[in-house]
């Protein structure tokens, strides 16, 4: 299992980076969260779990242990595989979706492209045992503050690549713009196209 990796990042994509460890680029798939924060040349360290298929290996990177370890325990669900995991966090923080389960907060979960609400109540029905006591301090690592059109078109191209249109992951961009200040962090700003998505 290779539990991290650390690195020059040498491409970020809106759903991916590729570490360069040991003279060796590592392509990993990350939360457009954990996309929006890396940048070419910068040296980083990345929780990771390796997907193994009969046609291929794949590694998922996270910003931290929780996140990998929400991933691989909502994958023990029947139905739910490593693209609808990461969709989740995508979405929710490991907090988030850990409380949403705890007391059966399927709407919370249904936010979540590709999560109806039968799959939102069998999550919390295999995993609220499993999801263990939710903190009540701590916050999510910063994000890194970047330009306004930047952020419009990673958020505009994460929600697309999170299965909605994009006239409606626009028209979200445009409604929750006026409201985040002039350099808007990633994951924020996602969270609130998100939001304003699921009303």
């Amino acid at each position: 299992m290779i539990a991290s990796l650390t690195g020059a990042v040498a491409q970020v994509g809106l759903d991916h980076v590729v570490l360069v460890v040991g003279g060796v680029g590592m392509r990993v798939h990350t939360t457009p969260r954990l996309a929006g924060e890396l940048r070419s040349g910068m040296e980083a360290t990345v929780a990771t779990t390796l997907v193994v298929r009969e046609d291929s290996l794949t590694l998922y990177g996270f910003g931290d242990h929780a996140e990998r370890d929400m991933f691989e325990t909502v994958q023990t669900v029947s139905g739910v595989g490593p693209r609808l995991a990461l969709a989740l966090l995508a979405v929710l923080t490991p907090d988030d979706a850990r409380r949403a389960i705890a007391t059966s907060d399927t709407a919370t979960l249904t936010k979540v492209p590709g999560i109806g609400k039968k799959g939102a109540e069998r999550i919390c029905l295999e995993l609220r045992d499993k999801v263990g006591v939710v903190p009540v301090t701590g916050d999510d690592a910063p994000a890194v503050a970047i330009t306004a059109p930047a952020w419009g078109d990673q958020v505009t191209a994460a929600l697309v690549g999170l299965g909605y249109t994009a006239k409606q992951a626009e028209q979200a961009v445009e409604k929750v713009g006026p409201g985040l200040g002039e350099n808007p962090q990633v994951s924020a700003a996602l969270r609130a196209a998100l939001q304003e998505l699921g009303r």
